[in-house]
């Protein structure tokens, strides 16, 4: 499975008249950063409005020899093609990016043409009604360090949404690929047993051992307490 964690910065509110100033992808394979990831700066070529710069620090004279979306457009979809996005807040990013690839043209299509979407912001809402879900709200509740975070970035907080990701989703899929082989080993060695009278003991790896551990220390993350599993062991 392959999973990009997406954001970007405007230069205001309005996606008919602003422009996205900045790009940031973070790619996880089966759940894990792959170590790739996407940031460009693009000059919007019109002001950045000031309450946008207020939230971001990206100015006009720092944009003023960046590339044009049209100019980086083919490396952005060759990045996130066929890929899931996951994006915080999706409407508004995905409207940006919509509204960039529509004035290059029909040919150029919409990010739904080639990625499916998961927004964290509704995720966030179905697990904790009624609370703040915003990006830092959700690094606090979930135990992720956001200290660095005094102004907005999209590569930055790409990085930290991919942990608050992994943490609002944590027991969704992390060992699913090791299912199947388990349970065919198990399978199998029950019935050799049977065959001989008696069932053999079968004993974690080291590998599955560590897969263990990782898992509880998420529960423990999510739960901000003790899995239940080691209060039961000691």
């Amino acid at each position: 499975m392959r999973q990009i964690i997406l954001d970007t910065e405007t230069t205001g509110l309005d996606a008919r008249s602003h422009r996205v100033i900045e790009i940031g992808c973070v790619e996880l394979i089966e759940r894990r950063p792959s170590g790739r990831v996407f940031h460009r700066y693009l000059n919007p070529q019109r002001e950045v409005d000031r309450g946008a710069a207020e939230v971001h620090g990206l100015t006009d004279d720092f944009l003023a020899d960046k590339p044009l979306f049209a100019q980086v457009v083919a490396d952005f979809i060759a990045f996130i093609d066929g890929a899931e996005l996951i994006i915080h807040n999706a409407a508004f990013d995905i409207g940006f990016l919509d509204a960039e690839l529509s004035r290059l043209g029909p040919d150029a299509g919409r990010i739904g043409d080639r990625c499916a979407v998961l927004d964290t912001l509704k995720l966030a809402r179905e697990r904790y009604p009624g609370q703040r879900n915003s990006l830092d709200a959700l690094c606090k509740r979930l135990g992720v360090d956001n200290s660095g975070r005094d102004l907005h970035g999209a590569l930055l907080d790409a990085n930290l949404l991919s942990e608050v990701y992994l943490a609002l989703t944590a027991g969704q899929g992390e060992m699913s690929f090791a299912a199947p082989v388990v349970a065919a080993a198990v399978a199998n060695e029950t019935l050799d047993g049977l065959k001989l009278g008696a069932l053999r003991v079968l004993r974690a790896s080291a590998e599955e051992l560590a897969m263990h551990e990782s898992r509880l220390d998420a529960i423990a993350k999510s739960a901000k307490k003790p899995a239940l599993w080691r209060e039961l062991q000691s």
